[in-house]
């Protein structure tokens, strides 16, 4: 399953991203093949970089 990304400029929260991972870790009882591994590392640093924003519109 290819993962889904918002096109660029089109930024999601970080709550919507750490769902996308929730979801991600259920639907492969926890064990990642190498193309969820990829998605995963993709979605984390999506996740990063929107905790990044929410913390800078916040200050």
């Amino acid at each position: 399953m290819s993962p889904h990304f918002p096109p660029p400029g089109s930024a999601r929260s970080a709550a919507e991203v750490n769902e996308q991972i929730r979801a991600l870790w259920l639907r492969t009882g926890g064990s990642l093949s190498t193309q969820e591994r990829t998605e995963y590392e993709l979605l984390v640093v999506e996740w990063a970089k929107a905790i990044r924003e929410e913390i800078i519109k916040a200050a």
